[in-house]
């Protein structure tokens, strides 16, 4: 599929630690809520602060390492400097916007964060799970639509309230009366039509995965976790499923990606030793996790509407992954292109 292959030991050995937290931990989400139950609000912000350094904020902390790893080099001062300058001045024109036109910008990390979650779940599925019913470029446009509507749109038809105190929360931090501008999106008449246009991709990207599938091993899969996903996101609020898969699917998933391009996690991983490999991911993330966090207080100080409250706190978080995220997804698009995975 034109994805360099790791020793076939280390991506047997990640493969079930890649994929089977997330599974486990959505599918026990579901139950509670499936059957009418409901947790405090206090504690559904749990997983998202703990994001913070379990898994979540983490897994972008080694992107100044990644891009010269996954072209085969050892990371030098010059390709370390090119990736913090890259943050730098995207991030920093982002974080600008969001004090200029917070509204904008807080569309922008809808798209952004819709984009990049379905890239990385692609990615999971070519060089994963051997995904060789998405066979053509189109298919795998559809299927970075679908997978990255899957928390960013289904929790918007299924909890509207629940999205709109989000982005009020996100975007009060800087103008509170700048929400109004997303009003549009909440209409009934705007979110069923988003509705059938986003099941339309969902079954057409499907039905032709199904049709191109000579083994429809990974077929079975791809539809298992697209429809289980629906189901999850239609029945957890938004932000505890948020949280939950943020750190237990997609993190995991992009890291599981890192170790496979660093030559001694690899290594560690043949010899079927994971608790090595991740210590290693822990001690390069260490560093700009730190750092985060020191950057996360500034901007504490620096927006009009200080946080106060843990949702409000956890609002300030999410503006600044936001921030953090637009040059993540650069990155993460640079390793797209060395390991084909459009091709």
């Amino acid at each position: 599929m034109g994805v360099p292959a790791p020793q076939t030991a280390a991506r047997e050995t990640l493969r079930p630690v890649a994929f089977a937290p997330g599974w486990a931990a959505l599918a026990v989400a579901v139950v509670p809520f499936a059957v009418g139950l409901r947790l405090p609000p206090g504690l559904q912000y749990a997983p998202l602060a703990a994001s913070v350094l379990l898994l979540g904020l983490p897994h972008g902390a080694v992107d100044h390492l990644a891009v010269a790893r996954t072209r085969g080099r050892r990371p030098d001062r010059r390709a370390i400097a090119r990736v913090v300058a890259l943050y730098a001045a995207v991030g920093g024109a982002y974080a600008v916007g969001w004090f200029l036109a917070p509204a904008a910008a807080f569309a922008l990390f809808i798209v952004v964060t819709w984009f990049h979650w379905g890239q990385g779940d692609l990615y999971a599925l070519v060089a994963l799970a051997d995904a060789e019913h998405l066979r053509s470029r189109a298919q795998r446009v559809g299927t970075v639509v679908v997978r990255g509507g899957l928390p960013m749109l289904v929790p918007l038809l299924a909890f509207p309230a629940w999205y709109r105190r989000v982005a009020t929360t996100l975007v009060g931090r800087f103008a509170p009366d700048a929400v109004a501008a997303l009003s549009p999106a909440f209409r009934p008449d705007v979110r069923l039509g988003l509705g059938l246009a986003y099941g339309a991709v969902v079954v057409a990207t499907l039905a032709l995965g199904y049709v191109r599938a000579d083994d429809r091993g990974s077929w079975r899969l791809d539809a298992a976790e697209t429809l289980g996903l629906v189901a999850y996101f239609a029945l957890v609020p938004p932000v505890l499923a948020i949280g939950l898969y943020f750190c237990l699917w997609h993190s995991l998933r992009h890291i599981a990606r890192l170790l496979l391009v660093d030559d001694g996690a690899t290594a560690a991983l043949g010899g079927g030793a994971v608790t090595a490999a991740f210590a290693r991911f822990a001690r390069d993330a260490f560093p700009l996790t730190l750092v985060s966090l020191g950057l996360l207080g500034g901007l504490a100080f620096a927006v009009p509407n200080p946080p106060e409250t843990v949702p409000e706190w956890v609002g300030l978080y999410l503006v600044f992954i936001a921030v953090v995220t637009l040059p993540h997804v650069v990155v993460v698009t640079l390793m797209d292109e060395v390991q084909g995975i459009w091709a």
